[in-house]
């Protein structure tokens, strides 16, 4: 990516726009996932169409109007179950202990009466915990115009065993409003544990794994649903929940895919590289803005590169990746060390530490030399716009790096306290007495 960047100047300076146009398209596909970017494929064609043409004000505008629709959308998820597993898989996705504050209610039977809303750490984003439908206040006829479902993206329809009739007439009427729905097994990883334990000889997982989703969709034969996510609340990086997300985004609107990458925790390197990619999109449009903007005669006088500003970039990627200030304190618990520890083995908490590398400066100096035809203060402006393109590019690498190796330290200590665990039982048992 940092050859398009790094050449951009210069073919502005050339007035080279074929080639800008050339280069574009297949530089942002290398930045996508398979699931796609934020860039809907008919304006990635417009804004080519404007670079081909050298209207730099033209595709500044249409990038600006994909950042801010991005940056602003709003995502409306309604969760519904049948059975039990709904609140405990809000609480996962919203990376909360049943027993924290703001979780939802969690109980062996329907807790939920009405429907209820949930945010994750950003305030666009809401879960809407639904009520069971198939009752005398909740009927399958009237149920979707009394949950308000014109407001929701897609539906979840949760079960920890199998679906019912009822669900089965939901999701036709959610489909024929031409509404996505998914249906989630939630506990799939106490059936593995039950068979196991019952048939220690003859365990297979991907037959009890098959077997759970061929009984969890007895009753959905007659709406042609292809497939069921198997997921556990305990460990969402496991089992389908990967794919489930894949085809969430897929199925997503392109400016709300980036939301909802953000918005979820960071439970895997999977993720980590999820929203690493949608983050570096993000990063790589802004500066191809940015510098197309330093081009345009009388364009606003923008701010150049401001330290306080790029330490607020920083604190928004650790965010994003779990890795803030209560983050980091909750996980140094979780480890059993110190925050100052942590700081020994990280390097996104030492802002001071990552501005000061002067490769960041070094190569934004050899861009601008490139193309020192251009009067000096365009030079000056660019030049500004391209160190904060290296250097938010670093800090999204830095703390991306710093976010899987606590990953790695986490599961280690989580597996190392669940195999003491396992030994001290083990102890317990062999130093009972038999009856």
């Amino acid at each position: 990516m940092d050859a398009f960047i790094s050449a951009f100047p210069k073919n502005l300076t050339e007035k080279n726009f074929q080639q800008l146009a050339a280069d574009f398209m297949p530089h942002y596909a290398k930045l996508t996932s398979e699931a796609g970017g934020i860039i809907p494929p008919e304006m990635l064609k417009r804004i080519q169409g404007a670079l081909r043409e050298g209207n730099l004000q033209a595709a500044v505008d249409m990038i600006q109007e994909i950042l801010s629709a991005a940056e602003n959308a709003a995502l409306e998820v309604a969760v519904k179950e049948s059975g039990t597993g709904k609140s405990s898989f809000i609480n996962a996705l919203r990376g909360l202990g049943h027993e924290e504050e703001g979780a939802a209610d969690v109980g062996v039977v329907e807790t939920t009466m009405k429907k209820t809303p949930y945010h994750p750490k950003y305030p666009n984003m809401t879960f809407w915990d639904l009520p069971g439908t198939g009752t005398p206040k909740y009927a399958p006829d009237t149920y979707l115009e009394t949950m308000g479902f014109a407001s929701f993206d897609f539906f979840i329809i949760i079960s920890s065993s199998h679906f019912s009739l009822n669900d089965a007439l939901l999701a036709q009427k959610i489909k024929e409003t031409g509404k996505k729905f998914y249906f989630v097994g939630s506990k799939v990883d106490s059936d593995l544990y039950n068979e196991q334990e019952a048939k220690p000889q003859s365990f297979k997982r991907e037959r009890v794994l098959q077997q759970t989703r061929d009984y969890c969709l007895a009753n959905l034969s007659d709406i042609g649903v292809p497939h069921i996510f198997l997921v556990s609340n305990f460990d969402l990086s496991d089992f389908d929940f990967p794919r489930l997300e894949m085809t969430l985004l897929a199925e997503l609107p392109a400016h709300k895919r980036q939301a909802f990458t953000l918005m979820l925790p960071t439970l895997s390197d999977a993720s980590t590289e999820l929203k690493r990619g949608f983050l570096r999109e993000k990063i790589w449009l802004d500066a191809v803005k940015l510098s197309a903007l330093a081009f345009i005669p009388f364009a606003p006088i923008l701010k150049g590169f401001d330290l306080p500003a790029q330490e607020v970039y920083l604190k928004v990627y650790r965010s994003y990746f779990g890795l803030d200030d209560e983050s980091i304190g909750e996980i140094a618990e979780k480890l059993g060390t110190s925050v100052q520890d942590i700081k020994g083995y990280t390097r996104c908490l030492d802002f001071c530490l990552l501005v000061k590398d002067d490769s960041i400066a070094a190569k934004a100096v050899h861009c601008a030399e490139s193309f020192c035809s251009v009067n000096g203060g365009v030079v000056s402006i660019a030049c500004q716009f391209l160190k904060a393109y290296f250097l938010h590019s670093k800090f999204l690498d830095t703390v991306a790096d710093d976010a899987k190796l606590l990953l790695r330290k986490t599961g280690k200590r989580a597996g190392d306290i669940a195999q003491r665990h396992g030994r001290l039982l083990v102890r317990e048992v062999l130093s009972t007495p038999v009856s």
